[in-house]
């Protein structure tokens, strides 16, 4: 699990970050599994 998993599922499960900043830290914070995770949504690369 990435460092930052943590801080970044309680910012987008408290509303503090929308989708697309979840989006801008993977690669950087965590990692597209990760994201997966948290947003239940599959990570696609823009």
């Amino acid at each position: 699990m990435s460092k930052n998993f943590e801080k970044v599922k309680r910012f987008y499960d408290t509303k503090a970050w929308p989708l697309n900043w979840v989006q801008d830290a993977v690669d950087r914070w965590i990692t597209a599994d990760e994201y997966q995770e948290i947003t239940g949504k599959e990570y696609e690369k823009e």
